[in-house]
């Protein structure tokens, strides 16, 4: 059984957005297992100066951000989009162990198959040190609220 994970290619403006938002609702459960299955089983990834192969690699990498990145939430935004890429644009907030904020910039570049499972993605990603009095992604642990802003209403 092929798994299928709409919507598919080809894009439209709608399912582009449609996609970005799973994706970002996917990232923001914290869950490496939920998240990892988005992606082909021999998905090949560039985060950072970090390569990864696979869903197993991509759920050891995500426990070991997520044990790293505390607090973390999430807001993707659509930047372009063809027939089966998707480019997106991201800020994230997160804290370490120590209690020090960090605002994280990106841009991620995203290849799918005809099942709407992501094959490649590649991600250039920024760190910034906030203030607790800067920070702006408010929402309890999990999914963003539909009414929260984007990051396009907060300047970002």
């Amino acid at each position: 059984m092929t798994e299928s994970r709409p919507p598919l290619p080809p894009f439209t403006l709608e399912s582009a957005i449609q996609k970005v938002r799973a994706a970002e609702d996917g990232w923001n459960s914290r869950d490496p297992h939920k998240v990892a299955l988005a992606y082909t089983p021999d998905s090949q990834w560039r985060n950072r100066s970090e390569f990864i192969d696979g869903r197993a690699q991509i759920v050891d990498f995500l426990q070991r951000k997520w044990a790293r990145e505390l607090e973390y939430r999430l807001i993707k935004e659509l930047w372009a989009f063809g027939d089966t890429r998707i480019a997106v644009r991201f800020a994230y907030e997160w804290r370490d162990d120590s209690g020090s904020w960090f605002r994280s910039y990106g841009n991620e570049n995203w290849e799918f198959d005809s099942s709407g499972l992501m094959r490649t993605r590649f991600a250039c990603i920024n760190d910034l040190a906030i203030a607790d009095s800067e920070r702006m992604f408010h929402w309890p642990q999990g999914r963003r609220p539909d009414d929260h802003p984007g990051l396009s209403l907060l300047g970002l």
